[in-house]
C-alpha cells in the first residue's frame, strides 16, 4: 500500500534511492501513462495507445512495454533497454504534492516504495540537509511532468471532439505458434486525420495538438518492434 509523504530534510535526511531497474523494484509494468509533451521521445521506443477510463468519458495516453499484465519487454535484468524512459517511470518513487501557502508545488515520496533505501543509493540530502544534484533532478523532471500533465487534457479532449481514436484490437502470432492479444486500447485512426479538412486542422495547429498527433501516428510503427522482443523474450524461455 502507497505511503506517501511530504519529503523534508527533517524528517529524511538519510533517506537514499535505489536507480538500478528490475521487476522487483516496480518496472515489471506493460504500460505507464505518457503525455503529449513527451510523444516525440517516447515514439522512439514505444508504441503509443490510448485507453478510456471506468466512467468511459475521457481518454489517458500509454507507452506500451508489453503485451500482458506484469510484461516489460523493455526491462533486461537491471537495465532498461531504450533510449528513452517515460517520466512516469523516470520519477519514481516520486510524485507532486499539493501546492504550499505560496502556490509552490511541493515534492512527495512514496516511502513503501521497493526503491527507498537506507545503506546504498543516492542521497536525496547531504549531510547539511541539503538537496543534492539527484533532488535538484527530480525536482525539475516533476515540474515538467506537472506540466505535461497540465497539458495533456486539451489534447485528449480534442482527440475525442473529432473521433480521432479507434479501438485497436491485436492479435499477434509468435514464432512459436502462440498467439497473444491485446485488447481495451484505442489507436490513432490514420484515416479520419487524413480526412480532416484544413479549418480543424489549423485549429489542431494552432492549439500545438498537430505535432504529438503525427508522434503517436509514427509510434505504431514500433508495434512491429515490441512483437520482436516479445519473440525474443519467447524464445530465450
Amino acid at each position: 500500500m502507497p505511503d506517501h509523504a511530504l519529503l523534508t530534510a527533517e524528517a529524511h535526511r538519510d533517506l537514499r534511492i535505489r536507480e538500478e531497474r528490475g521487476a522487483a523494484l516496480g518496472d515489471a509494468v506493460m504500460c505507464c501513462v505518457t503525455f503529449p509533451d513527451e510523444f516525440r521521445r517516447v515514439q522512439d521506443d514505444y508504441p503509443i495507445l490510448f485507453r478510456l477510463n471506468a466512467e468511459r468519458d475521457a481518454f489517458t495516453a500509454y507507452a506500451m512495454f508489453g503485451f500482458e499484465d506484469g510484461e516489460n519487454l523493455f526491462l533486461d535484468g537491471e537495465r532498461w533497454d531504450a533510449g528513452y524512459r517515460p517520466l512516469a517511470m523516470d520519477i519514481q518513487p516520486f510524485l507532486i504534492g499539493q501546492p504550499d501557502g505560496e502556490g509552490n508545488r511541493q515534492v512527495h515520496v512514496d516511502l513503501a516504495s521497493p526503491r527507498i533505501a537506507a545503506a546504498e543509493g543516492v542521497r536525496l540530502f547531504d549531510e547539511d540537509g541539503r538537496a543534492t544534484p539527484f533532488l535538484e533532478a527530480v525536482a525539475d523532471k516533476l515540474g515538467a511532468l506537472d506540466q505535461a500533465y497540465t497539458g495533456a487534457e486539451a489534447f485528449l479532449a480534442a482527440l475525442a471532439r473529432h473521433r480521432l481514436l479507434e479501438p485497436l484490437t491485436l492479435e499477434i502470432t509468435l514464432e512459436d505458434g502462440s498467439i497473444n492479444r491485446l485488447v481495451g486500447f484505442h489507436a490513432l485512426d490514420e484515416a479520419r486525420l487524413q480526412a480532416l479538412d484544413a479549418a480543424t486542422l489549423g485549429e489542431l495547429h494552432a492549439a500545438g495538438h498537430l505535432m504529438p498527433l503525427f508522434m503517436a501516428v509514427a509510434s505504431l510503427g514500433k508495434l512491429s518492434g515490441l512483437v520482436a522482443r516479445k519473440n525474443r523474450r519467447v524464445g530465450h524461455g
